[in-house]
């Protein structure tokens, strides 16, 4: 256990969040989601909800502030709903860190999927929420 760590965070995902880039992008998947079809690093984080994930993740991850969309999620297909709660729920965890973050931008089902191919991992998570996939997108830690 470290200190100031969330324990939410597996070692395994801690290394994966130091390894990334300027630019990589990660993939918090809802428990419903095909991570194994499209990327071979696919982390498991069983039971726990996306919201609380990113409360733990964003304390230590700094959001790409140089694109117009450093959040991605999963538009609905046609004769499909979006839950609005699912959104803001995930904006309350994301606004706890980043207070002035840019909108979510919402991309459609196979364009999302394409992007998880070349995302730096997925992290397979137990959220049921329709439509709970998230992507991020890291960027460059400010010097103090």
């Amino acid at each position: 256990m470290l200190k100031g760590i969330s324990p939410l965070l597996s070692p395994e995902l801690l290394a994966v969040l130091c390894r990334m880039g300027h630019g990589d992008e990660i993939v918090l998947a809802d428990a419903h989601f095909p991570a194994e079809s499209f990327n071979g690093n696919v982390l498991r984080a069983d039971g726990l909800k996306i919201p609380d994930l990113l409360s733990a993740i964003l304390p230590l991850f700094e959001l790409d502030h140089y694109c117009d969309h450093p959040l991605m999620m999963m538009s609905a297909v046609d004769r499909d709903l979006l839950d609005p709660n699912v959104e803001k729920k995930y904006l309350d965890s994301i606004r706890q860190t980043n207070p002035d973050v840019k909108p979510i931008l919402r991309i459609e089902r196979f364009a999302f999927y394409e992007r998880t191919k070349s995302a730096f991992a997925v992290v397979l998570t137990g959220e049921l929420a329709k439509y709970g996939n998230v992507i991020l997108k890291k960027g460059v830690t400010p010097i103090d």
